[in-house]
């Protein structure tokens, strides 16, 4: 499926399983899960995405993105 790459706005591919998000046009290389994390890190518009990508509930908080952060690297 082709998406927008977050670094050069060009056309990157995000594979079918949602593993991994690839741009030839900047050599962009990142798992699914990276990639979420740069878009909302770069836009905060994007960060209510990390409660869908995490799994929240509808009604429950996603948390910062200080908080994923954290999360992560438990």
């Amino acid at each position: 499926m082709k998406i927008r790459c977050p670094r050069c706005k060009g056309a990157a591919e995000l594979f079918s399983d949602f593993t991994a998000v690839k741009c030839d046009g900047c050599d962009l290389d990142m798992s699914y899960g990276e990639y979420v994390r740069y878009v909302a890190h770069s836009d905060s518009t994007y960060s209510d995405i990390l409660g869908d990508y995490t799994g929240s509930t509808s009604g429950q908080a996603a948390g910062t993105l200080d908080e994923w952060d954290a999360q992560d690297q438990s």
